[in-house]
């Protein structure tokens, strides 16, 4: 009787830690899930880091990049700019100033009343090549800023509906058998001398074709784009002038500047 007991007894006791167990396993109610769908999500973390390691800076550190994007970018007041005509790697442009376009511009930012002078930049005076000489001829003017100005062009000849009369073989002769073509890109950047920072660049694109005759192609291609930027400077004007108002609005309120040095 006695065993009997003792076996219903330690029945028992593994009963209860079976359910003890089953009960430890049992799922978390949903509530809490509930709550946590209905929390605000969290802020996003603002990047202010460079994480690609194999970007190439050149000369410039990391510090120094974070300088240079966190200040201000306003056109100072009293300014003086220059006008001058660059090539391909804005090294100055030695040839004749044949083209207009540095004129308009010099013309038209002077009228703004933005500038204490305006000037276009002969490119004669002896300086070094590049960016570096592009500083000294600031530095002759004693321009805070220079507007550097380029045009490009790509030219191609090819046949008109006029074609058939080269059979003829005087037809071409005055026929408009060619087609002239130009695509062109006119530039103006805004630059900084005392920084070496760029301020802002516009870009005004054209194209334009005639047909003609075939005889003097290269003197009539020559035409045909002089016409063309004879037409894109008012516009491009427009443009430099726009950018640069933006610049001038953008000037820091008196004396908040030099509260912001105190401050540091």
């Amino acid at each position: 009787m006695c065993r009997l007991v003792v076996a219903i007894t330690a029945l028992a006791i593994l009963c209860s830690c079976a359910a003890a167990q089953k009960t430890a396993t049992l799922p978390p109610l949903a509530l809490a899930a509930e709550a946590v769908a209905d929390a605000p999500a969290a802020r996003p973390t603002l990047l202010t880091e460079n994480h690609f390691a194999r970007d190439a800076l050149g000369g410039l550190s990391e510090a120094q990049l974070k300088d240079i994007l966190q200040a201000p970018v306003f056109l100072e007041e009293k300014a003086r700019v220059g006008v001058v005509p660059v090539r391909e790697g804005y090294g100055a442009d030695e040839e004749l100033p044949l083209a207009g376009v540095p004129g308009v511009l010099a013309s038209t930012l002077d009228e703004t009343g933005l500038f204490e002078v305006v000037s276009e930049v002969s490119t004669d005076f002896p300086a070094t090549g590049s960016l570096a000489g592009l500083r000294e001829l600031a530095a002759r003017y004693r321009a805070d800023y220079l507007l550097l100005y380029r045009h490009r062009f790509v030219d191609s000849v090819y046949p008109s509906g006029w074609a058939w009369t080269w059979a003829t073989l005087v037809g071409p002769l005055f026929a408009p058998a060619n087609v002239l073509e130009t695509e062109g890109v006119i530039e103006a950047t805004l630059f900084d001398v005392k920084t070496g920072t760029i301020l802002f660049t516009t870009f005004e694109r054209m194209r334009e074709k005639q047909e003609d005759t075939v005889l003097d192609t290269e003197r009539k291609q020559k035409h045909l784009k002089e016409r063309v930027l004879e037409e894109v400077a008012e516009r491009i004007s427009e443009d430099v002038v726009a950018q640069v108002r933006r610049l001038a609005a953008a000037r820091p309120i008196e004396g908040a500047v030099a509260a912001v040095e105190g401050a540091r």
